[in-house]
């Protein structure tokens, strides 16, 4: 048996100085990859999706292959957990063929059940809770367009769904004042506003929930935004669409915020909706450079959690 792992299950799994270490190696990754390929030469890491992913599964699929190691990329379909094998036995066996095991997933109890069966490491692809790969990427491409991220401003609109959990957390850890305007009835929870406010408190961020989106967007550095109904909340779209309508990045948002604020969007996008092409597609969109941090951020956590520096 192998001695029990680090996971990386919500940003909060890490440290203020952890995640600054694994973000500058992010930037180190993304500047000189040949540097890093090779470091995970035979080791395997299982990709688990019991949700449908475009960037999270080619992006680790591309990212594992060029650290050395063998992706298995797999569809909860097509293991026995689709046939009632419990999360945590598959967790017990997969621990002795593979190296890391990747789950994208609905519920965090999963990623929870999973993490303590393994005896490897488990990272958190996705849950209805968080999204802490994501948010990686996010802060890795705020800091490659401002140069910096402690004492700036980042203005999240719309439903304060995983995306929102992991900003807040995420943005608290590294110095940054997180603001999140939702609809009412769509907050983010609780306990994480809380905990994000708790960590501001020590690092100089902070976070701020209200339901006005201009108020959110006043003077802010960043603008982000999500779609307003997630995977699984399909049938609340047409009703979402109604409830969310000022709740969107379009170009008043862009004026309101600061002269050389950027546009952020984790995708896919709605436009039209929680976006209006003329952001997306504008000259202060970074929207295409976050999406391609996903490898660079993703190879970095794997080799950080894997010791592989």
């Amino acid at each position: 048996m192998r001695p029990m792992a680090r996971n990386f299950l919500s940003v909060d799994d890490l440290s203020p100085s952890e995640l600054s270490e694994i973000l500058d190696l992010a930037d180190k990754v993304k500047a000189s990859p040949s540097d890093y390929s090779g470091r995970l030469v035979g080791l395997s890491v299982a990709m688990i999706f019991e949700k449908p992913s475009t960037r999270t599964r080619v992006s680790f699929e591309v990212g594992i292959a060029e650290l050395g190691a063998h992706p298995l990329a797999l569809s909860s379909a097509e293991l026995q957990l689709g046939r009632g094998e419990t999360i945590e036995d598959t967790g017990r066996v997969l621990s002795r063929y593979v190296d890391v095991i990747v789950l994208r997933t609905f519920g965090q109890e999963r990623l929870e059940g999973l993490a303590r069966a393994a005896t490897i490491p488990v990272v958190n692809a996705l849950s209805d809770f968080e999204h802490p790969c994501q948010c990686l990427a996010d802060l890795q491409t705020v800091k490659e367009s401002k140069g910096r991220l402690a004492g700036l401003t980042l203005a999240y609109v719309g439903d304060g769904n995983n995306v929102a959990h992991s900003l807040l957390l995420g943005g608290a850890k590294v110095g940054v004042h997180v603001r999140v305007a939702t609809p009412p009835g769509y907050e983010p929870i609780p306990q994480v506003v809380r905990r994000a406010q708790e960590i501001g408190e020590e690092t100089g961020g902070g976070a701020v929930v209200t339901h006005d989106p201009e108020e959110a967007t006043r003077g802010a550095d960043v603008l982000y935004t999500d779609v307003w109904a997630s995977m699984g909340q399909e049938e609340e779209a047409a009703d979402r669409t109604l409830v969310f309508r000022s709740y969107r990045i379009d170009q008043a948002a862009l004026d309101r915020a600061a002269p050389d604020a950027i546009v952020m969007h984790c995708l896919p996008a709605h436009r039209g909706q929680e976006i209006t092409d003329e952001v997306i597609d504008g000259p202060r969109s970074v929207v295409w450079d976050q999406a391609e941090n996903r490898l660079h951020s993703q190879k970095a956590l794997l080799l950080w959690l894997l010791g592989a520096v």
